[in-house]
């Protein structure tokens, strides 16, 4: 227990997948042996990023049923943790440019039809040539992208290129709350006369408050965590 399994693992140039097969082979009357192999190679397949709601969705796909509850416990069994990388969040705020809204959302995330709600934030992706800017429209009903847009500028031209696409997927009675933090993008003339004409309601997280915006924070650290941090 002194060193890491994935350290061993590697002077020793041994697959997890077949350390954990032998291991499970030891273990008598193990009615997980075989759930425990393929936890591993789906754990090792995915870059070490799945949490055990992720594995138990995946063995679920594969035919192999067992509780959340099993999943956690064979995880830390197994020593299937997952790798956490922290990397400085971007930051749009500049200033208070104008009136901010009301934060009408309060951390209410949840809602019982489309288009009721909708969440926008920008992220940033640091790559070898440079640094490239996310900016999605998520809604809260079922968490599907709505629209996005990317580029190697957090401009106005971003964030107005996703808002018109995703305007452009409403009805004509379809009037959502969109809900972003208290960058200057979202104070700008551009963007205000977009939400004015379209008749969608402002909602803003209040100065400093990332989790106030707690949603559209989890959709970033997943995608980051699993398609891009350690890759």
């Amino acid at each position: 227990k002194k060193y890491p399994v994935a350290e061993l693992l590697s002077v020793l140039q041994l697959a997890r997948s077949c350390y954990f097969y032998h291991k499970a082979s030891k273990r008598l009357y193990d009615k997980y042996a075989e759930i425990r192999v393929i936890m591993a190679d789906i754990f090792e397949e995915n870059y070490r990023c799945y949490g055990y709601r992720r594995l138990h969705a995946m063995l679920r796909s594969n035919n192999r049923v067992i509780s959340e509850k099993v999943v956690r416990r064979l995880m830390a069994e197994e020593q299937l943790v997952v790798k956490r990388t922290r990397r400085r969040r971007y930051n749009s705020y500049c200033g208070e440019i104008g009136p901010a809204p009301e934060n009408l959302l309060a951390r209410d995330f949840s809602s019982c039809r489309p288009n009721e709600k909708w969440l926008t934030d920008i992220t940033e992706f640091q790559l070898p040539a440079g640094k490239v800017y996310l900016s999605p429209v998520i809604d809260c009903f079922d968490g599907q992208v709505v629209s996005w847009s990317i580029g190697t500028r957090p401009d106005a031209t971003l964030v107005n290129t996703m808002l018109d696409d995703a305007l452009d997927t409403l009805s004509e009675h379809d009037k959502p709350v969109i809900h972003s933090d208290r960058g200057g993008h979202y104070r700008w003339p551009g963007w205000l006369e977009r939400i004015n004409t379209s008749g969608l309601i402002r909602s803003m997280s209040r100065k400093g408050c990332s989790s106030d915006n707690a949603a559209c924070e989890g959709f970033f650290g997943r995608i980051k965590n699993e398609m891009f941090y350690g890759r």
